[in-house]
């Protein structure tokens, strides 16, 4: 859906379809006729830059995917994208370091669409340093160093109810973007096979074997509000609260 080879008739039709909604809901949400939409699926009708970016709008459309829209229509892109470390995302890259470092002695981590690490901060660290290499080398896929048979899987004391969170959560994001390498992702992972639901908490909790010990976190996901880099906007930082006393105590003293 993020190839600007594609015609842009197929593209929004394929993102309308995503997203579940007929011709005629998204002519009405956009306000504008269904014959005009119909004649932009089909080829008939070209969208000017302001119908592609209002439909996008209203199809909730990822910034690098209204980026390869804009293209297909024959527009420039919108949306600036830029590595993290440029120097136009310095601004960005520094209230990162000061989110993970604030967070200490607690874990937390950036990563970017894919689950790839960006950043951490020095109290993650101990709890991969023991996954064996090809876990750990950049860029680590954390979702991948979870749920691996020779990664924390086997340390994590709620297993199966922490696979469907994060699963659920890899679900939603493939919805949201249909993106072929998170739909990679989950199959390699077992998700496309049925997963059993997160049991009675409220909020869902890892609890993770650590030498003698076991620590019980709750984590929270913060995102750049309102981004126009396409970077940014799939950028997100997880950070790890400790769910009991014992994991507060055992953090603050390095276990």
């Amino acid at each position: 859906m993020q190839s600007p080879t594609r015609p842009i008739g197929t593209l929004l039709r394929q993102w309308r379809e995503q997203r579940h909604m007929s011709q005629l809901a998204l002519a009405a949400t956009a306000n504008i006729s269904t014959k005009h939409v119909s004649f932009l699926e089909s080829g008939r009708a070209t969208p000017s830059r302001d119908m592609v970016l209002k439909l996008a709008d209203v199809l909730s459309i990822p910034l690098r995917a209204r980026n390869a829209l804009l293209l297909a229509a024959g527009h420039a892109p919108m949306y600036s994208q830029h590595p993290l470390d440029a120097p136009e995302l310095a601004s960005a890259r520094r209230a990162i370091d000061l989110l993970l470092a604030g967070h200490e002695p607690y874990p937390a981590i950036a990563i970017d669409r894919h689950w790839n690490l960006v950043a951490a901060n020095r109290a993650f660290a101990p709890l991969v340093s023991d996954l064996p290499a090809r876990l750990r080398e950049p860029p680590m896929n954390v979702l991948r160093a979870s749920l691996a048979p020779d990664g924390l899987w086997p340390r994590i004391v709620n297993a199966a109810e922490w696979r469907a969170h994060v699963l659920q959560r890899l679900q939603q994001q493939i919805d949201a973007s249909a993106d072929p390498v998170l739909v990679a992702l989950r199959a390699e992972l077992g998700g496309d096979q049925a997963v059993a639901g997160h049991g009675t908490d409220l909020v869902a909790t890892l609890r993770l074997r650590i030498g003698d010990a076991v620590l019980s976190f709750l984590s929270t996901t913060t995102i750049f509000g309102s981004p126009v880099d396409v970077t940014l906007s799939e950028l997100a930082i997880e950070s790890f609260f400790p769910a009991d006393p014992a994991t507060a105590e055992a953090l603050r003293h390095g276990q």
